[in-house]
């Protein structure tokens, strides 16, 4: 299979010739596949967000290549504006960023400079809003009247309503209470599943990241130190934590466990589903042994 989305050795140099140059990314080379759910983690200042903002041509890489489709995104002017559609990027608390009368025309502005037909924009305001759980009535009032949660399905439907093939969201679930942060991740999972677009999610939540995606990307010191499943990156806690990174609660208990003696085969336990099943295990195991 072909990546949808590839970088080939880029680096990144803000303040070049100055005093204050900083190598933000060094020769990172990436590929993403189509369908794929990636988690990218690392501590602040990592890398992570200046990596994600050259995606889709915010941001020019100093050296390197940035190919959509096989193509560099940087050939030409409207290679770039035409990434910034098939790339969409909802950054950090995206709620700062709304600013139209009503939720409608906020979810509609995308599209609408995609300069679609009115009959399409409305198709695709309506499935966003669909996708984030917001309701009929939600769409005529001020998005400024909506609670926080609200607020920040907005803003990511209005990201969705361009129909990206690649969507990637900087801390979508940051600020918000368990029951939000739930019900965000429920939203995108949802629209991975019946859409099929690839997703890359951002996140300081090994919890979050453990229970969402299918591989993980580490971004160090402006480098890709490790790639792969959730489970071969959470083996890696010691490496991880040198790193400033954490792994799951439950991964924590269950090395523990394991320290204590309970005998407990899988070497990575990183979701509360797999904690579970692990535990039934043993005690049926433990039972048939009574017996």
């Amino acid at each position: 299979m072909e990546p949808i989305l590839e970088l080939r050795n880029l680096s990144c140099v803000y303040s070049q010739g100055t005093p204050f140059e900083h190598q933000a990314l060094s020769d990172v080379s990436l590929s993403i596949y189509p369908g794929e759910y990636v988690g990218m983690i690392g501590h602040t200042g990592s890398g992570k967000s200046t990596l994600i903002q050259h995606l889709n041509g915010l941001l020019k890489p100093t050296s390197g290549q940035i190919l959509l489709h096989g193509k560099d995104i940087w050939e030409s002017k409207e290679s770039v504006r035409e990434a910034k559609f098939h790339v969409g990027l909802v950054f950090q608390y995206p709620e700062y960023q709304l600013f139209e009368e009503t939720v409608y025309k906020d979810i509609a502005f995308g599209p609408t400079n995609m300069k679609l037909s009115k009959e399409d924009i409305d198709r695709r305001v309506h499935e966003a809003a669909h996708f984030v759980g917001l309701k009929e009535q939600h769409l005529d009032k001020s998005p400024f009247e909506l609670s926080g949660g609200q607020k920040r399905r907005v803003a990511i439907a209005g990201v969705i309503a361009m129909e990206p093939e690649v969507l990637i969201l900087d801390e979508p679930t940051a600020g918000l209470d368990p029951a939000g942060r739930d019900a965000i991740l429920a939203n995108i999972r949802d629209y991975h599943q019946s859409k099929g677009s690839t997703i890359i999610l951002v996140s300081h939540s090994m919890e979050e990241v453990a229970r969402s995606v299918e591989r993980i990307v580490v971004v160090n010191d402006g480098k890709i130190p490790l790639d792969g499943t959730p489970h071969d990156i959470f083996s890696h806690s010691q490496e991880l934590r040198s790193m400033g990174l954490g792994i799951p609660q439950v991964t924590q208990v269950f090395q523990r466990l394991r320290e204590l003696g309970l005998p407990i085969q899988d070497d990575c336990v990183y979701t509360m589903d797999e904690a579970r099943d692990v535990l039934l295990a043993l005690a049926e195991k433990r039972g048939r042994s009574a017996c």
